[in-house]
């Protein structure tokens, strides 16, 4: 079951994570236009130096591979991201080694392409968050990611504001209004409908953030 609840609570759930005494990881997962990158960034400068955003999008494959690959016009798919690399910092993340600040990558929408060493993680920290769509996907790699996380929470709003919010985000960065529909409700839908298969495996599933 999905619920309800204030961005207090999860901030509240999220700063026991955010204890000292170890490294810990949540992932915010959900369908594309979900609101997890909003959450996360809320999550993250509420806590402020307790916490650090990591998305999964950083691991998008470039334009120039995926053209390489055929898979330009699926891109958001999950074989057009380096899961495997993704998989590879989480864990480095994890082990939170003394002394060796982590840099990660980061996605730029603006320029549709991943930054290399964009945000860099200081090992005092003692929460990553981290979001993307296929963080519960049954598909190796990823199954691997749960391992690795300590809390999953699934994003799951009504589908017309899940919509909404994705028809309006692709023209934010320069579609056309009919080209933002059709994404939306083509190559997009299709990742949704396999991603909202993985909600079961969520820790906490949520409707709406009050």
């Amino acid at each position: 079951m999905s619920l309800d609840v204030t961005f207090d609570e999860l901030l509240e759930r999220a700063s026991r994570l955010a204890e000292p005494g170890g490294r810990r990881l949540l992932g915010i997962t959900g369908a594309p236009g979900a609101g997890k990158s909003t959450l996360a960034e809320r999550l993250a400068d509420a806590l402020g130096e307790r916490a650090v955003l990591v998305g999964m999008d950083g691991f998008h494959l470039a334009q120039r591979e995926l053209e390489r690959l055929g898979r330009a016009e699926r891109k958001g798919a999950p074989d057009t991201f380096d899961a495997h690399g993704y998989l590879d910092l989480l864990v480095r993340l994890r082990r939170a080694e003394p002394g060796v600040t982590v840099y990660a990558p980061e996605f730029r929408r603006e320029i549709e392409e991943p930054v290399a060493c964009a945000v860099p993680v200081a090992p005092e920290v003692p929460l990553v968050i981290t979001e993307g769509n296929y963080l519960l996907l049954p598909d190796d790699p990823w199954p691997r990611l749960r391992d690795v996380l300590d809390e999953t929470w699934f994003l799951a709003p009504d589908e017309e504001l899940r919509l909404s919010r994705l028809v309006a985000r692709h023209e934010r960065y320069g579609r056309s209004h009919e080209e933002a529909e059709r994404r939306a409700h083509g190559s997009d839908q299709a990742n949704a409908l396999r991603v909202v298969a993985t909600a079961s495996r969520a820790d906490l599933r949520i409707h709406a953030v009050t």
